[in-house]
């Protein structure tokens, strides 16, 4: 009896070990994994620009929402420490792809790049080199900035009632002057009389955080006739907005639809989906389809369009819109061509 009753408690101790172990099992297997993590530097201007760093933040947001991914940002100021900042992202452990948001980046992430070869780089706007290699584990990300200036030259000359309007840049160069030459060719094919005032703000990157330089620009092209100015400077931009403000004329914002920064005041708005291939770049990478290399966005994949909405359609007549969709299929077809300088 007592060797039957040593037995049943042998046989019951090994069920209790192995109902633990199986416990103990289940519960490793249900600790999460660590949330993947992604690094961005932003451009001149910093988060709050209202722009192009605010469009690509906004594409962080949307990815850790949809795809349960973590984010690190660092915002260099000034900008003189963009490599620094790359390096610092590109040495944590547990960030596996780094952004560079701007064109400025362009040399800086390449030669992180090639320092880092395990991890993975994208650039928005990267400045296309075609005598230089890009590393393989670096995604260049460009758009058609010209596509979708030469739409809303073609709205701003077909509302213009004074048949001048004008351009800011932030900084020159020749990613800002894909721009100007858009715009101006969608003026010109809108409106041959039509004139066009530039000014850029400044010969260095500081032109994209220097608002009170764009006003002044702003103001003297509004004084010299100009009843409709479109930028593409940055946070200097919200200096053209207070000057159509003072001015009571209009403006064209650029990047995101900024409408918000002086309602009533903002004709449309060129916008780049910087959020959306943000985004797309992250989830390639998270599905591990990350493949380096140039990734461009134009009207064709709606990586740029133009602003019509309720907000202005008070300002853009029906038949406005018209001919700018009609220039958009031309544009689509090669029927027009954008000759970039």
């Amino acid at each position: 009896m007592n060797k039957f009753f040593t037995v049943i408690c042998i046989v019951l101790f090994c069920l209790i070990m192995i109902s633990c172990g199986k416990k103990e099992s289940t519960s490793e297997k249900e600790i999460p994994l660590t949330p993947m993590k992604v690094g961005l530097v932003f451009d001149i201007g910093g988060r709050g620009d209202k722009s192009f760093n605010d469009a690509a933040y906004k594409g962080l947001e949307e990815a850790k929402e949809k795809l349960g991914i973590e984010f690190e940002v660092i915002d260099p100021g000034d900008g003189s420490d963009r490599e620094s900042a790359l390096r610092k992202l590109a040495s944590k452990k547990d960030i596996g792809l780094v952004f560079g948001v701007g064109f400025i980046f362009t040399d800086d992430i390449n030669n992180i790049a090639l320092e880092f070869p395990d991890k993975k780089f994208a650039c928005v706007d990267y400045s296309i080199d075609p005598d230089k290699k890009i590393p393989a584990n670096v995604e260049a990300i460009e758009f058609k900035e010209e596509e979708g200036s030469f739409l809303v030259g073609v709205i701003a000359a077909l509302n213009s009632k004074t048949n001048k309007v004008g351009f800011i840049g932030g900084m020159e160069s020749s990613l800002i002057r894909k721009f100007e030459e858009g715009y101006k060719q969608g003026v010109q094919y809108a409106s041959p009389d039509c004139q066009v005032l530039t000014g850029y703000v400044s010969v260095s990157p500081e032109g994209f955080k220097n608002p009170g330089k764009a006003k002044e620009i702003a103001l003297s092209q509004y004084n010299s006739g100009a009843d409709i100015i479109y930028h593409a400077s940055g946070l200097s931009g919200l200096g053209l907005f207070e000057a159509a403000r003072d001015k009571n004329k209009l403006a064209i914002g650029v990047d995101m639809d900024q409408q918000k920064e002086a309602p009533g005041f903002i004709l449309t708005s060129m916008v780049k989906q910087v959020d959306e291939a943000v985004f797309n770049t992250i989830k390639n990478f998270k599905e591990n389809k990350f493949i380096g290399g140039i990734k461009t966005f134009g009207l064709e994949d709606k990586g740029v369009s133009y602003v019509y909405d309720e907000n202005n359609k008070s300002l853009i007549d029906t038949s406005v819109i018209a001919k700018v969709e009609d220039a958009k299929k031309k544009l689509a077809n090669g029927e027009i061509t954008i000759i970039l300088k």
